[in-house]
C-alpha cells in the first residue's frame, strides 16, 4: 500500500513554500502569539480535514466516540495549553468548575499512582465531549489517521484494534494494512500514511512560519502539577483550576 498519496505531497510541498519566500503577507507581525498560533490552526485543520475526507471509508470517528481522550497522556506545548485555557475561559461557571474538579481528582490519583506510567482521562471530557472541542489541542485534532512515527515506521491508531478506524483493512495479526481485504472492499482510495505525527507537526519551523513558539512541551496533567502559573495570564483561570 502507498505511504502518501497527493494530498500528503500538496501539505509538503505548501509548507515549504510558505516558510520560503513566498510567504503569505496576511501575516501581521503585532499580532499576539495567540493570534498568530490560531492562524496556523486554520491552515492545519483545513489540511487535517482534506486528509481525513480522503481516508472516510476507514474513519470512525464522530460524535460521541472518545477513546481517544482516555487512557492515555496528551502532549501540550505551551502554546497549547494558553490557547485551551482561552477556551475554557468561555464556559459557564458550573462547566468550569466541573473541569477543575477532574484535575484536582486526576492530580490525587496521580500522586497516590505507584506504577510507571500514568494514564488518564483527559480532563476536559465532559459527558463523553470534549468541553472546549474548537480550542483543543494538536494531538487531539490528528488522531485517527495512519502517520509516519519518529522512527519512520507507520503508526495505525490503537482505535484500530478496538474495530474503528481502519480496522475494516487490518490484518488479522494487527501487524499490517490486508490488500486481499481491501480488494474484497473494492473502495478507490487506499488506506494512506501521512506525516501527521505530534512531533512533525510541532516542528519549530511551523511555528516560526507563523510567528509563535510552541514552547516547553510536557503532558497535560503536568502543566496543572507543576508551578507553570507563569503560562497563565488571568487570575480568574487561576481561581477556576485552583492552581
Amino acid at each position: 500500500m502507498k505511504t502518501a498519496n497527493n494530498i500528503y505531497r500538496g501539505f509538503i510541498k505548501y509548507t515549504s513554500q510558505f516558510l520560503g519566500k513566498s510567504r503569505s503577507n496576511f501575516l501581521r507581525y503585532n499580532m499576539s502569539d495567540l493570534d498568530n498560533y490560531a492562524n496556523y490552526l486554520n491552515f492545519l485543520d483545513a489540511k487535517l480535514n482534506s486528509f481525513f475526507e480522503n481516508q472516510a471509508l476507514y474513519i470512525c470517528c464522530k460524535k460521541g466516540c472518545c477513546k481517544c481522550c482516555k487512557k492515555a497522556q496528551f502532549p501540550y506545548s505551551q502554546i497549547e495549553l494558553k490557547y485551551l485555557l482561552k477556551g475554557l475561559w468561555q464556559l459557564s461557571p458550573a462547566t468550569k468548575k466541573h473541569v477543575a474538579d477532574n484535575i484536582k481528582k486526576l492530580k490525587q490519583e496521580k500522586e497516590n499512582f505507584t506504577g510507571e506510567t500514568f494514564f488518564y482521562d483527559c480532563p476536559f471530557l465532559i459527558n463523553d465531549a470534549c468541553s472546549v472541542y474548537e480550542y483543543r489541542g494538536i494531538v487531539c485534532r490528528s488522531f485517527g489517521l495512519i502517520y509516519t512515527g519518529a522512527d519512520g515506521r507507520l503508526k495505525v491508531p490503537f482505535c484500530c484494534f478496538q474495530g474503528l478506524n481502519y480496522a475494516n483493512v487490518l490484518e488479522d495479526d494487527g501487524n499490517k494494512i490486508s490488500a486481499e481485504k481491501f480488494k474484497k472492499l473494492g473502495y478507490k482510495e487506499e488506506p494512506v500514511a501521512f506525516n501527521v505525527s505530534y512531533e512533525f507537526l510541532t516542528d519549530p519551523d511551523f511555528a516560526r512560519g507563523y510567528h509563535f513558539s510552541f514552547g516547553e512541551k510536557k503532558p497535560l496533567l503536568e502543566w496543572f502539577i507543576q508551578e507553570n502559573k507563569e503560562v497563565v495570564e488571568d487570575s480568574d483561570i487561576k481561581a477556576a483550576l485552583n492552581f
